[in-house]
C-alpha cells in the first residue's frame, strides 16, 4: 500500500469544511493505504496562540477525529511537535528551497496581506515544514484541498534538488491527492468565502460539535437568495449560496448536485433547508455524540497521540536521520 500522509491544524473547533473537506476522506482511505495523520501544532503557531487554548484544542481535534472514524490501531495519529524529525528535517529544507520558490506562494500573500513584513518568518516558510511533514515518512500520495497544490508541487521541488545536490535518489516525488465535490464547503453567510474556523461569526459555519437545534438554527439563517431552486446545474452560475448549501446536501446524502436539483428544483428555499438540515444532522449528530464522550477521557487522547508519536517517530527518525548524514552532520 502507498504511504499516505495528511495534517490539520488544531486551532479552532473543526467545522463541517474540514469534515467534507478532510476528514471524511481520510476516514475513506484508510481501506487502502498506509496512513499518517497529523495534528500539525507547529503550522499553527505561525500565527500567535494561547498556549492553554492550543492545548486545549488539540485534544479536540483529536477528539474529532476518533469520533469520525480514524482508526489508531491500524494507522497512526499524533500531533507534529512531539516527532523532533519534522523539525530538524524541516531546516534543512530552509536551506534547499530558493527564496523565489517561496516569494510565489500564494497562500503567504493571502494571509500576510498588505502588512507581510509585520507577519512571522515561520508563516514565510510554512511550505518547507510542510515539505519536511511529508518526506520525513517518504509518503507518496497526500490528499489535499485545491489550497494547498501549490505547496505539493513546492514539497516535490525540494526533493528534487535535495536529490540532485547531494547526488542521491532519497527522497520521492509526491502524489497530490484532491478530493472530488464537496472538498470546498463554503461560509453559511457569504457564498464567496471558504468556511473556516477561524471565521468571527460561528452562524458561518457548522461546527462538528454542534448539536441539532444549532445546527437547524444556522441553516436556517444561511443566506440563500429570492429565486426558487432551479432545475438544472446551470442554473446555479452566479448563486454561490445556492450552489454552496445544494453542494452540501449532494456531499452528505451522496448524490450528486444534479439529484437534488432534480428533487428540489423549482421549490424555494424553506422546504430545501429543512430537508438539509435532516441530512447534515444525521451526519454530525452521532460524531459530536462521541466526540463529547472522548473529551471527558483526557488521559485516554493524551495516550493516543503519545503512541501515535512514537509510532510515527519509528518510520521518520532513520530516514531524517540518513538525510542529515548526507547533508554532512556528524553523528
Amino acid at each position: 500500500m502507498q504511504r499516505l500522509f495528511s495534517g490539520i491544524q488544531p486551532t479552532g473547533i473543526p467545522q463541517l469544511g474540514n469534515y467534507l473537506g478532510a476528514i471524511r476522506n481520510w476516514v475513506a482511505l484508510q481501506q487502502d493505504h498506509e496512513c499518517i495523520f497529523c495534528l500539525v501544532d507547529m503550522h499553527a503557531i505561525t500565527t500567535w496562540q494561547d498556549p492553554k487554548v492550543l492545548r486545549q484544542q488539540t485534544l479536540a481535534q483529536t477528539a474529532v477525529l476518533l469520533a469520525s472514524g480514524i482508526d489508531v490501531q491500524r494507522h497512526i495519529l499524533f500531533n507534529q511537535s512531539a516527532v523532533s524529525a519534522h523539525a530538524r528535517l524541516g531546516w534543512i529544507f530552509n536551506c534547499v528551497a530558493r527564496i523565489g520558490w517561496l516569494n510565489r506562494m500564494t497562500q503567504f500573500k493571502d494571509k500576510a496581506g498588505k502588512d507581510r513584513e509585520k507577519h512571522s518568518a515561520g508563516l514565510y516558510v510554512y511550505p518547507d515544514l510542510m515539505a519536511a511533514d511529508i518526506l520525513a515518512y517518504k509518503a507518496t500520495v497526500v490528499p489535499v484541498g485545491d489550497d494547498q497544490k501549490q505547496h505539493l508541487e513546492l514539497t516535490n521541488d525540494i526533493a528534487q534538488k535535495f536529490n540532485h545536490d547531494y547526488g542521491v535518489e532519497f527522497f520521492p516525488q509526491v502524489e497530490a491527492l484532491i478530493p472530488p465535490q464537496g472538498a470546498r464547503v463554503m461560509s453559511l453567510r457569504d457564498g464567496s468565502k471558504k468556511m473556516s474556523k477561524s471565521d468571527p461569526s460561528a452562524q458561518s459555519r457548522i461546527e462538528m460539535t454542534d448539536d441539532a437545534d444549532t445546527i437547524a438554527l444556522k441553516i436556517k439563517r444561511a443566506k440563500s437568495d429570492s429565486e426558487p431552486l432551479p432545475s438544472e446545474v446551470a442554473g446555479l452560475e452566479n448563486r454561490p449560496e445556492a450552489r454552496n448549501l445544494v453542494t452540501i446536501y449532494a456531499t452528505l446524502s451522496g448524490t450528486t448536485i444534479a439529484d437534488v436539483l432534480g428533487q428540489f428544483g423549482g421549490q424555494g428555499f424553506g422546504p430545501f433547508k429543512t430537508a438539509l438540515t435532516d441530512v447534515v444532522v444525521n451526519a454530525i449528530s452521532p460524531i459530536a455524540s462521541e466526540t463529547e464522550r472522548l473529551l471527558k477521557e483526557p488521559d485516554f487522547l493524551c495516550d493516543t497521540l503519545r503512541d501515535g508519536a512514537r509510532r510515527a517517530g519509528a518510520i521518520a527518525e532513520p530516514i531524517v536521520s540518513e538525510a542529515e548524514t548526507l547533508v554532512g552532520f556528524l553523528k
